[in-house]
Formats: C-alpha cells, sequence, structure tokens
C-alpha cells in the first residue's frame, strides 16, 4: 500500500477493501492490513483480483473518490465513480488543449524533453559501467548531442518542428544503441529500427517491450480519468491510443529499452528464443514470450526513488504516477507537466 498525490495505491492481490464508518480498510484473511479516511482521499487505485465491498464503491461514488479496478498486472479492468465526481471537465479540458496546437506542443515537448534526457542519461551510464566494452568517445559525443537538441525542444513552439526535433534525437540515440548490446553480439545487434515485422531479435524485443509498456501506460491513463485515445504529439488516429504514446516516450529508454539490454547482457534471452522466416521477419518463440513476461512483471516490482515526487516506488507506478502528474497539470493544479527524468 502507499498514499502519493492523495491517491492511494493497493498493490496487495489478495487483499480485499471494504468500508467501515468514513474509513476504507484493506484486509487479508480477516486481517486488517491498512485503514484510511475516505475524506483524504481523491482516488484509490487496486491491483488484485478479490475486489471491493458494495458498501465501498457506493461510499466513494457518494463522497467522490474515484475507484479504479486493475488486474495484478497493471491492465485496467474498470472504474467506479460518483455521478458528482465524473471527468467530464478534466477530459473536456484534455480536449481543449488538444486541439490548441500551441497548447500541445507546450505539453509534447516536456514529454521529449524526458525522453532526451533519459537517452542522454542512458548513454552516460554505459561509458561510466563499461568504459572498456563501449567505444566511449562515439556515446560521448553522442551525449553532447542530445544535450543540445534538450535546449532547442525546451524553445520549441511548433508541433512540426518538435517531431523533427525528436526525429533527429532518435536517430542520434539509435546510431549508438548498438554499443549497449554486450553480450551475444553475433544473434543481438542494432542497425535501425524495423517494426510490423520486426527483421532482427533485437528490433522483436523492442517492439514487445514498447507494447506491454503502451499498454501500462493506456491503464494508467484510464485510470485517472484522461482519455488514452487523444494525446498531444500523436495526433487522433482511430484505434490508436495516441496520448498513451506521448506519455510512454520518456519512459522508453528506463522502462523498455534497458529492460531488453538487460535481458540481453544477463543472458536471459538468447539467440534460439526466436524463428526466423522465410520474409525476414523474425518473432519471439512462446518460451520466451513467457520468460519476457515474467521478467517484465519482475522489473515493474524494483523499486526506485520517483524524481520528482523524492519518494520510493515499484517501476510499474511510474506511468500511473505520470498520469497522475498529467491529470493535476490539465486541471491546473500544476503549472506545467513534469517530466520523468530517470536518475
Amino acid at each position: 500500500m502507499r498514499k502519493l498525490l492523495n491517491t492511494l495505491f493497493v498493490l496487495t492481490p489478495e487483499s480485499y477493501l471494504a468500508l467501515e464508518g468514513e474509513n476504507i480498510l484493506i484486509l487479508m484473511e480477516e486481517k486488517e492490513l491498512g485503514r484510511f479516511p475516505l475524506h483524504t482521499l481523491e482516488m484509490v487505485l487496486y491491483f488484485g483480483y478479490k475486489g471491493a465491498s458494495p458498501a465501498l464503491m457506493g461510499g466513494c461514488a457518494k463522497r467522490g473518490v474515484g475507484l479504479c479496478f486493475f488486474t495484478p498486472n497493471g491492465r485496467f479492468l474498470a472504474r467506479v465513480t460518483g455521478e458528482d465526481r465524473g471527468n467530464v471537465l478534466l477530459r473536456k479540458a484534455q480536449y481543449r488543449l488538444s486541439d490548441d496546437p500551441s497548447a500541445s506542443c507546450r505539453t509534447a515537448r516536456n514529454f521529449i524533453l524526458g525522453k532526451l534526457y533519459n537517452s542522454r542519461w542512458s548513454l552516460e551510464r554505459a561509458t561510466r559501467d563499461h568504459p572498456l566494452q563501449v567505444d566511449v568517445p562515439a556515446l560521448k559525443e553522442a551525449s553532447a548531442a542530445l544535450a543540445g537538441l534538450c535546449r532547442d525542444v525546451s524553445l520549441c513552439d511548433s508541433l512540426e518542428s518538435l517531431r523533427g526535433l525528436e526525429g533527429a534525437a532518435a536517430t542520434l540515440y539509435f546510431g549508438v544503441l548498438d554499443q549497449l548490446i554486450l553480450r551475444e553480439k553475433e544473434s543481438f545487434f542494432f542497425r535501425e529500427r524495423s517494426r510490423r515485422p520486426p527483421l532482427d531479435r533485437f528490433n522483436a524485443l523492442l517492439s514487445f517491450a514498447y507494447t506491454l509498456l503502451a499498454n501500462d501506460c493506456a491503464a494508467a491513463l484510464e485510470g485517472v480519468g484522461l482519455d488514452a485515445y487523444v494525446g498531444f504529439l500523436h495526433r487522433d488516429r482511430p484505434g490508436r491510443t495516441s496520448l498513451a504514446l506521448d506519455l510512454m516516450e520518456e519512459l522508453r529508454v528506463p522502462m523498455a529499452d534497458r529492460f531488453v539490454l538487460s535481458l540481453i547482457n544477463n543472458r536471459t534471452i538468447q539467440g534460439g528464443h526466436f524463428r526466423c522466416q522465410e520474409s525476414g521477419a523474425v518473432l519471439l518463440t512462446d518460451e520466451a514470450r513467457r520468460q519476457l513476461l515474467s521478467a517484465w512483471q519482475q522489473r515493474k516490482r524494483e523499486v526506485i526513488t520517483h524524481p520528482f515526487l523524492e519518494e520510493k516506488i515499484p517501476w510499474g507506478l511510474a506511468p500511473h504516477i505520470q498520469a497522475l502528474l498529467l491529470a493535476r497539470y490539465l486541471r491546473g493544479d500544476l503549472e506545467e507537466y513534469p517530466p520523468f527524468f530517470w536518475k
């Protein structure tokens, strides 16, 4: 259980939520794990499978406390909100901002600032941790160029220019990403990004990890009442969770890229875990998918210090915290959306 930003995160899958007076109780096998006054909460995010009592759901609706249910792995299931709570004002603010190119750019550039900062920090960490295995001058040069692009992004005032800067940054980062692959170089290498289908093993892993991260970001946005399909950098397209793609930009490197690199460098995934088709597509085997999903859930349980809140949280809550901060920014509670600057 964690209480952050007036939001209660219940992470014990076997727990059951109940109402006693004006308090929410977290119970497990009739044992009380925690008790929190409802009037101090804005939202309760429950990651489990036993659920909550009808009395608590009614109590949250009556008091305007959002109650959201997720699977233990983070897939969004449902939200209980009262008639007077709704999220109509929040979503209308989101839609207004999305329809305003200038306001969209001011928000989107913070997502990209986070992405560039985290890309640069990943390269710097490689030069520090593996100076004898990587091309330090090449990584330092790319890092310096990314730092310059960060300054340009912070001053950018149009979405078209922002996309151009993001593309330039991606070219720099992907140009040296192969340096960070330290094991089985004959099987795992990175030349360029390929998808639908991926054409090498590393791209196959990246695509799978990005899909998992996008799903987690979409669930986090739905949990706080935002419309995952209406973005700022990624524009509206039927069936595409554009805001989830926006949110995941700053989380790609620390949550997905670093995860894939750890699978390879720790030999969790090896060259034999893939099927190469005649068309050139490279796909994960069923066994590899199972191992990757297990490792993903394990990684999400690792504890980090959130850079803005300066609170310890599991990695899996990072998308949820960023979604909460984005909602607060849209409501006007924060002057600016704080990017996730990985440290």
